[in-house]
């Protein structure tokens, strides 16, 4: 997800002390919020409000409340805590005029000059807003077109903000005499030098108040403006422009200033349609309409992405922070080194298994580098493998954790409301090229560790796999009632995640009392502790420690969902201007046009488009905006191409190219976190990352084109899907699937059983070639397909007992590349 969890990345005080640069640092900045105030107030209200968040959650999980509403509520808690937890710009710094009378004049002159020019500006200002709100009315009946209209209310916002800033300038200039200590902070804000991450200025209250307003007034006039029916007043124009400029202005400082520029586009083009050209021209559009459609009704800001972000995409968010609070994390992870430890690059493949599971529950690629990354890329350049491998291999295991099914991060399940097909629908079909995906990086981790000659860790150094197994057994019970519920008693989504929940938090209350029972009778047992011990008092304390464990997770559950609530809304504007202005149709004839019609070429330019998109906007932004975009482009031209490509299948390519955006250099985010846990160069780490990424890459162009691999024989006439129901015919393509990711990884990394030669590479790839698209042969050739995914698979093990037979190795048959544990060559 666009939040993740971990106690690392939960503990707010712990992230946000981060020095800049670190990993954590980059997790707070993208995810949870890079402040940390000092000042109680600050602190108190922040904390409140995620609690509360929280709260309300579950709580409409429990009673369900008007969709719209819950979505006002929802989207009120997110952009208030934006303006809270994200500063206006990272550091303070000196104004320009300061700094440049600074160097002119005298101090006390420079210090003179910069407070009259700060008064004369903000009283300037805070006039030319009043003088425009007093006209407002007046300007309209004048018939000013309507993108003036937008151009005075975004002047009258900016004049608004500028003179609260200035005003706090003013008062922070003036201060020492008049206010003190912390408080001169949390009214005034950081001065020049001074951390905007430990003080709250005024002027970002002021904004959150006035955002999570203008959020809740669909709340406040619910009933007037269902009566009004699309015919907005003046008051509803001028909340509705305020609410869309905040929200971009939140998008920013959570998320940069990707999405929020994206959006102001389209948000252009709705205006300026009639002077674009012919291919791209739209009607043009007032601004009451713009903000009915954007404001006012379920098209826009309020649709489908935030709908999602309010109903099912918090609940899993908050279940997977409360996990990682009760210590589920940090299990993963020793299960991972116990299990794997021993073999050779054991470390790269712990790391691999445990952001894996930890993926299942997270759903973000940051948030698993800094979970698994700060245990396992330490040890991994410890074996031998070189910093910026290490930290590689990190983030293509942690970017493929928002694959892993049931979770699969918060787009999966805005995929499942937009194709209008069951949550469970969407985790079967993307199942195998998870799992596949997955056990490949594992094969390439092990074909790196035969090529560096890298050891595994002794026996000694490693923890024991049953008692580390059996120390957190428990941590699987509401995990299992999450995939009970979910998979089996195929429950909603919704209820499924709130059960998972209740028995977690039961898990929570209870798990510290009865550790710190059993640790007293083992003290007893010892002999350390007398009768006169206080039991009572210790398993009190556990308890407290259990309820605050659980408030805890609560907080980083609504911290986490600051940037995902966000980013569904700002991208809800791009969805509602692509469904007014029928923006898609001209996309289609757009695509055409520079694919020439060709549909491997439409696909590239889909998936490069992707990708493009990604390095500056989150997964679930970036998935929103392709999905609106181009994934009707790639079923329409196939269609005109001949082919039938369920929409699903559409859907789960744009998706999977937007996760690989998190490792593409030069912006990849997670690369950059793991580089900062590795100290080596965030380019390279984020090329190498990319490398082992690409047997991921591929998988989207193969799954459309043989949708076996997404469990669908076929679509029906009405545009259903066929499902394969034949567990054989499953296992067949599973296993065909593998041999052929696994050729593909020994292609690109140039060893097998030994370093390859290059017809043997390219074997290889024409290998994985057949396997995967057996109809390439099939289709001009009497044979079937599974003949030749057969043939692949015999070529695939000849290549690989002809490279033993020529390095005199004796025959073994698993792992194919050589020897597992160390010493079994």
């Amino acid at each position: 997800m666009t939040g993740g969890t971990g106690d690392d990345s939960g503990d707010a005080a712990a992230v946000e002390a981060a020095p800049p640069g670190t990993a954590a640092e980059i997790l707070a900045q993208v995810e949870t919020g890079p402040r940390d105030p000092h000042h109680r107030i600050a602190v108190g209200t922040i904390t409140l409000l995620c609690v509360i968040w929280s709260g309300f959650q579950l709580w409409i999980a429990f009673s369900p409340i008007n969709a719209i509403l819950a979505r006002s509520w929802h989207l009120g808690f997110a952009v208030a805590l934006a303006f809270l937890a994200y500063p206006m710009f990272k550091e303070s710094r000196p104004s320009r005029i300061a700094s440049a009378m600074a160097r002119l004049l005298p101090r006390r002159v420079d210090k003179g000059f910069v407070l009259v020019n700060e008064l004369i500006i903000g009283a300037g200002l805070a006039a030319l807003a009043i003088y425009i709100l007093s006209n407002y009315g007046a300007i309209r009946d004048e018939g000013v077109g309507p993108l003036m209209e937008v151009l005075l209310i975004f002047t009258v916002v900016a004049c608004f903000a500028e003179a609260a800033r200035r005003a706090a300038a003013l008062v922070h200039a003036l201060s020492p005499g008049l206010i003190r200590g912390r408080w001169r902070s949390i009214l005034c804000g950081p001065g020049p030098g001074e951390s905007r991450r430990t003080a709250i200025p005024v002027y970002d209250i002021v904004l959150s108040l006035i955002a999570s307003g203008a959020a809740l007034y669909i709340w406040f006039d619910f009933e007037n403006i269902i009566q009004r029916a699309g015919l907005p007043t003046v008051l509803d124009v001028t909340v509705g422009v305020i609410m869309v400029i905040l929200l971009l202005e939140a998008a920013r400082r959570a998320l940069g200033p990707a999405l929020s520029a994206l959006a102001a586009i389209f948000i252009t083009y709705t205006f300026v349609g009639p002077w674009m050209p012919p291919f791209l021209r739209t009607k043009s559009m007032p601004l009451d309409f713009f903000v009915a459609d954007m404001y006012l009704a379920d098209t826009g800001i309020f649709g489908v992405p935030l709908g999602v972000s309010a109903s099912f995409v918090f609940l899993f968010v908050l279940f997977g922070s409360l996990l990682d609070r009760a210590g589920a994390g940090k299990y993963f992870i020793d299960v991972a080194f116990a299990g794997l430890g021993g073999f050779r690059g054991g470390p790269a493949k712990a790391a691999i298994v445990a952001s894996g599971m930890t993926g299942m529950v997270s759903g973000s690629s940051i948030a698993n580098v800094v979970t698994t990354g700060t245990f396992t890329i330490p040890l991994m350049k410890k074996v031998g493998l070189p910093a910026y491998k290490a930290a590689a291999v990190e983030v293509a295991a942690s970017t493929n954790g928002q694959l892993m099914p049931p979770i699969m991060g918060a787009a999966a399940f805005i995929m499942a409301e937009i194709i209008g097909v069951p949550y469970l629908d969407v985790v079967r079909a993307a199942f195998i090229p998870a799992i596949i995906s997955y056990l490949a990086l594992f094969y390439v981790v092990h074909l790196e560790a035969l090529k560096l000659g890298i050891t595994a860790v002794a026996k000694e150094d490693l923890p024991r796999l049953g008692k580390t197994i059996l120390r957190g057994l428990h941590y699987l019970v509401p995990l299992g009632v999450l995939i009970l519920y979910l998979v089996v008693l195929r429950r909603s989504a919704i209820t499924s995640a709130l059960t998972a929940i209740e028995s977690l938090a039961v898990l929570m209350i209870v798990q510290r009392p009865i550790i710190a029972y059993l640790a007293i009778g083992a003290h007893r047992r010892a002999g350390n502790i007398g009768a006169e011990a206080d039991i009572f008092g210790v398993i009190v304390h556990a308890f407290g420690e259990g309820l605050l464990d659980i408030w805890h997770g609560l907080i980083a559950g609504a911290r986490n969902m600051i940037a995902v609530g966000v980013a569904t809304a700002a991208a809800g504007i791009i969805v509602g201007v692509v469904t007014i202005t029928g923006l898609v149709g001209r996309f289609v004839t757009v695509i055409n046009t520079l694919s020439f019609g060709n549909v491997y070429l439409m696909l590239i330019l889909t998936a490069m488009t992707s990708m493009l998109l990604g390095m500056g906007l989150p997964t679930t932004a970036n998935y929103i905006v392709m999905a609106t975009l181009t994934a009707p482009v790639i079923v329409s031209l196939g269609g005109d191409a001949g082919l039938i490509f369920p929409l699903l299948a559409a859907h789960l390519f744009v998706f999977y190219y937007g996760i690989l955006a998190d490792d593409t250099p030069p912006v990849g985010l997670a690369a950059y976190a793991a580089a900062a846990i590795a100290r080596s160069d965030p380019i390279r780490t984020g090329i190498q990352g990319f490398a082992y990424d690409l047997r991921t890459a591929i998988l989207p162009f193969v799954f459309l084109f043989n949708t076996e691999l997404l469990m669908i024989s076929g679509v029906g006439e009405g545009g259903e899907i066929i499902w394969i129901d034949s567990l054989v015919r499953v296992a067949f393509v599973f296993v065909m699937a593998l041999f052929a990711m696994f050729a593909f990884a020994a292609f690109m990394q140039g060893y097998f059983a030994c370093k390859c030669r290059i017809y043997e590479r390219l074997g290889l790839l024409a290998i994985c070639i057949l396997m995967f698209q057996p109809d390439i042969v099939s289709d001009f050739a009497p044979i079937a397909r599974e003949i030749v995914q057969v043939a692949g698979f015999a070529a695939y093990w000849g290549i690989y007992l002809m490279q033993r037979a020529r390095m005199g190795m004796p025959v073994r048959f698993w792992p194919p590349g050589g020897a597992g544990r160390q010493g079994d060559q």
